[in-house]
């Protein structure tokens, strides 16, 4: 298991884990990144902030510094992409 920060631009994970509390793991989950999502990295920014990653059918941005807290399993891409 690696962070999803880690990720390479192709690869695809499932969330193990989100290790953020408060305020941010509301607005984390209401994005649709809850523990089971599977999600692929699409696009990072000229200097690796954001991410854009696609879950759920939607694309969306996340900051790195968020990344580095949720936990994701590689997984076979097949289904996202």
């Amino acid at each position: 298991m690696v962070t999803l920060d880690k990720l390479k631009i192709g690869q695809c994970g499932k969330i193990q884990k989100v290790l953020i509390d408060g305020d941010s793991l509301i607005r984390i989950n209401e994005m649709g990144l809850t523990e089971g999502a599977v999600l692929a990295i699409t696009k990072k920014a000229p200097l690796g902030d954001p991410l854009e990653i696609i879950t759920r059918g939607y694309s969306l941005c996340l900051r790195l510094s968020e990344a580095k807290n949720i936990v994701v399993k590689v997984v076979d891409c097949e289904d996202i992409l």
